[in-house]
């Protein structure tokens, strides 16, 4: 569990402070963040937190939520923006035996988060590309800090009704 928290939370607090002191002063710079809709919501079940690591990660990716605010407000005077992107849910090797059977078939799992995620499919990877270059990008979103971004198909703005 620690070292889940600390890979996710606190290894972005660290490369948030070492990182700032070098762009303080330096318009134009900015710090972006990897959060998860996990932050919003913990979305697996832990019965009797049989599974800690799970707890530590929603409480790591929530954390991001918090640090990208307070970077924002701490380093917007200095000319440093910090904004995170929230994934939601994307089919990789470190998930696919959660997502897909050994014969390809959805897990329900998978029926589950497709059911409840408006577009009816998982992103692609490449799909968080134009989230994140619309962020670093300081003619287009200059004026933007202290924000996170769900690029999650809708999944956030479904109630499942």
């Amino acid at each position: 569990m620690e070292a889940v928290f600390n890979l996710n939370f606190t290894g972005v607090l660290l490369t948030t402070q070492v990182f700032a002191r070098d762009m303080v002063d330096r318009s134009g710079c900015n710090i972006l963040n990897i959060s998860s809709m996990n932050a919003y919501t913990p979305l697996t079940k832990i019965p009797a937190y049989s599974n800690p690591g799970q707890t530590a990660y929603a409480a790591s990716k929530a954390g991001i939520l918090g640090l990208t605010k307070a970077a924002a407000k701490e380093l917007a005077a200095k000319g440093v923006t910090v904004n995170a992107i929230a994934p939601g849910f994307f089919s990789c090797k470190q998930n696919a035996s959660l997502l897909w059977n050994p014969d390809g078939s959805p897990t329900p799992r998978t029926e589950k988060i497709l059911a409840a995620t408006p577009m009816g499919r998982f992103g692609q990877p490449e799909e968080l590309l134009g989230t994140l270059l619309f962020l670093l990008d300081n003619g287009a979103a200059g004026f933007i800090t202290g924000v996170v971004i769900p690029v999650d198909g809708g999944f956030s703005a479904y109630s499942g009704v």
